[in-house]
């Protein structure tokens, strides 16, 4: 049979390689270990010498993880664009928002108002936004503080206590109006006029200081100096002006005169300014600037943000009759109206003129009727008065008819005792000639005009012949 080949095993305590290596390692480290306690304080020191000198060579960083606690740090604090309106109108969030999106970043926008223009903005989403980043504050200026009028708000800018408490540090203020705006197509930046003391928008080409306040740039450093030695007087000049009066002329400041620094358009025109400032938007704008329909067409194309502060109509609400000339002509049909107007009018005078003068007629022939009337009367003689043979005499030879009365009774007076005192042209039968004061002459006697019965003795009226004989 085959023989198998028998099979050895090593037994457990065999010395290997591998077993020496393990009881060694166990040996030292136990030896490491007990020498460990008494080293230990060697040990630590040499660590931490090494370890400074590794700190040594790291270069020095801080970082600093903390949060800006005031956003308004990251602008700049010698910026402010500020309007001030305590009126509430509903142009002014977009009209504020365009204008933080003209205006460089690095300026700061405020708005004071009243609480009721300060809440209405306050309710936009948008305005909340630039609040929470710190670029715009909306403010009400505490008691005794008033900006309700325009008489107000110049005595509050022309006060150097509204610049110490509102506007500390500040350099250069962006002072606009509800009826200003900035033209986003402008090619020159606010920033760039930054050397100017004050500019804005001039009056006339010739104005000798171009510093309309609507829409201006004023460094705060020149006004305090003006207010240093000089305060207004109230109700005078508006404040852009009293301090233009005063800036012109002080040294070493640059202000805008005439076209010279015009910031922006009011009542002069120039090519691509940087802004307009439109009145009462648009209820007074000039003619010189605003008459001409192409100027007006390319100015609304450079700056169409003109039509936030511009009530304006869109052009299918013209009226009828405009040419576009600034002026509304009638039409056709309103000229044809017109003139039957005026015709109408013309004959309603025409008719009240004729009905006047018939009335001025009537009333001087009613008049002349009167007079005549009493000039018959005064010159009639009552038969009482008359004699039955002569006039009774009197004392002065005459009676109160004018008869010359004879010293005989019965005896009738012949004609030529009175023949002097006949007024001329009795003799040919005319009337008697009343005297200068409507009455008729004392010399006028009995006698009448031809034809014109006579009383005679008898109490019979008698027609005189045509000699005037009885």
């Amino acid at each position: 049979m085959a023989a198998t080949p028998s099979t050895h095993s090593p037994g457990v305590f065999v010395l290997t390689k591998l077993r020496l290596f393990l009881a060694l390692s166990l040996a030292f480290t136990w030896w490491i270990a007990s020498l460990l306690p008494h080293y230990q304080p060697i040990i630590r020191a040499e660590f931490r010498s090494r370890l400074d000198e590794a700190r040594q060579k790291i270069p020095s960083i801080k970082v600093d993880w903390r949060l800006t606690v005031d956003p308004r740090a990251a602008y700049n604090a010698s910026k402010v664009a500020m309007i001030i309106e305590p009126r509430v109108m509903p142009h002014l969030v977009p009209q504020l928002l365009h204008m933080i999106t003209v205006v460089p970043p690095d300026w700061r926008f405020l708005f004071i108002g009243s609480d009721k223009s300060v809440t209405m903005l306050g309710r936009s989403t948008a305005v909340k936004h630039q609040q929470v980043v710190g670029k715009l504050d909306l403010m009400v200026l505490p008691e005794p503080w008033d900006i309700s009028s325009r008489e107000l708000v110049f005595r509050t800018l022309t006060d150097m206590r509204f610049y110490d408490e509102f506007l500390p540090g500040v350099e250069w203020l962006l002072k606009f109006e509800y009826d200003s705006i900035m033209c986003a197509n402008s090619e020159v930046s606010l920033n760039e006029w930054l050397d100017w003391d004050w500019a804005g928008a001039p009056r006339t080409e010739d104005d000798r200081f171009a510093g309309n306040g609507g829409l201006s740039l004023r460094r705060v450093s020149a006004i305090r100096r003006v207010l240093a030695f000089q305060a207004r007087y109230n109700d005078t000049d508006p404040e852009d002006e009293w301090f233009g009066q005063r800036l012109y002329i002080m040294p070493g400041l640059k202000v805008a005169s005439g076209l010279d620094g015009a910031l922006a358009i009011e009542n002069v025109y120039m090519e691509r300014p940087m802004g307009f400032h439109v009145q009462g938007m648009g209820e007074n704008l000039p003619a010189d600037v605003w008459g001409d329909y192409e100027r007006r067409r390319k100015m609304l194309e450079y700056c169409p943000e003109l039509y936030t502060v511009l009530n304006a109509k869109f052009e299918r609400e013209r009226c009828p009759g405009d040419t576009k000339d600034g002026v509304i002509h009638p039409t056709p049909e309103e000229q044809a109206e017109e003139r039957l107007k005026q015709q109408l009018n013309a004959e309603a005078r025409r008719k009240a003129q004729e009905e006047a003068l018939k009335k001025l007629q009537e009333e001087r022939k009613k008049k002349e009727e009167e007079e005549a009337n009493q000039k018959a009367t005064e010159s009639s003689v009552p038969p009482e008065a008359i004699a039955t043979d002569a006039p009774v005499a009197s004392d002065s030879g005459a009676d109160s008819s004018g008869a010359v009365s004879s010293p005989d009774k019965d005896k009738p007076v012949e004609p030529a005792a009175h023949e002097a005192h006949r007024p001329a042209g009795l003799g040919n039968g005319k009337q008697p000639v009343a005297a200068s004061d409507g009455k008729p002459s004392e010399d006028s006697w009995l006698w009448s005009g031809a034809n014109t019965p006579v009383a005679a003795t008898d109490g019979q009226p008698k027609v005189p012949g045509p000699d005037g004989s009885i």
